[in-house]
């Protein structure tokens, strides 16, 4: 089962993806130092497996080929738009 799909947009930033594995292991410190062992592993497991999805199978997508747009003259399409004729250069 797969909790975390690596292949959403909103990991794609990787201020998101060092934020969410972060914030998870600061959590395991802090459940350790409090005393409390068995949050602290919970959420140690759920950093790293975070870890493990976000980074070790992130697979940035490839960017999509740019087209150029063609250049066209704005007023001859404007003239022809409103049935005049096509003005000689």
């Amino acid at each position: 089962m797969q909790l975390i799909d690596p292949n959403h947009p909103a990991y794609r930033p990787l201020w998101v993806r060092i934020l969410i594995v972060g914030v998870c292991l600061g959590w395991s410190v802090l459940e350790f130092t409090k005393g409390d062992p068995f949050w602290g592993v919970l959420s140690c497991g759920a950093g790293v497996y975070a870890a493990y999805m976000l980074f070790w199978n992130y697979k940035p997508a490839e960017p999509a080929p740019v087209q150029e747009a063609a250049v066209t003259d704005d007023a001859d399409d404007v003239a022809e738009e409103a049935g005049e004729p096509k003005a000689k250069d």
